[in-house]
């Protein structure tokens, strides 16, 4: 069963956003066993200034190093990250999937970053990045996106209607 973590920077507040997840999360169950790791967001003042946001980036940034299991391929969520489409996700899903068999990858890790996104570091050490739109969402949405898209994967690969 393939193994998947989502390492979330900052916690879900809204009960719409935490049911959603776990919604997700139950379903996905049926398909591969999945972590989800939240990770606190640094405080900033209201107007934070650009070092004030890189040291706080920095410092989630070592947070979440510490929280990737080794042997990992490590996804970072952000803009300048590659479109897919549900179908090419599956596709890539499914070819992690055949390589974990083979014991070379033994987890998948998607990381969503906070309200000013992820630092740079950890977006240049990712073996894949991933943008969900050129628009622009609330983290806690992302993260039921992305579930929503890993349960659709997971769907499509099963060869299921859900995904039309």
């Amino acid at each position: 069963m393939q193994r998947i973590s989502l390492i979330c920077v900052g916690k879900l507040k809204e009960k719409f956003y935490a049911q959603a997840a776990a919604e997700y999360a139950k379903r996905l169950s049926r398909f591969c066993a999945l972590e989800i790791v939240e990770i606190a967001e640094e405080r900033l003042p209201e107007s934070p200034s650009p070092a004030q946001i890189e040291a706080a980036l920095l410092k989630e940034a070592e947070a979440v190093r510490r929280r990737i299991p080794p042997s990992s391929r490590v996804i970072a969520l952000c803009v300048e990250g590659r479109l897919r489409s549900s179908g090419e996700l599956a596709r890539t899903m499914a070819a992690w999937a055949s390589g974990a068999e083979r014991g070379l990858e033994k987890r998948l890790v998607f990381l969503i970053g906070g309200s000013f996104g992820l630092h740079e570091s950890l977006k240049a050490e990712a073996w894949g990045k991933l943008s969900m739109s050129p628009m622009t969402f609330p983290h806690h949405l992302a993260r039921v996106m992305l579930l929503e898209q890993i349960y659709r994967a997971c769907q499509i690969n099963a060869g299921t209607k859900y995904h039309k």
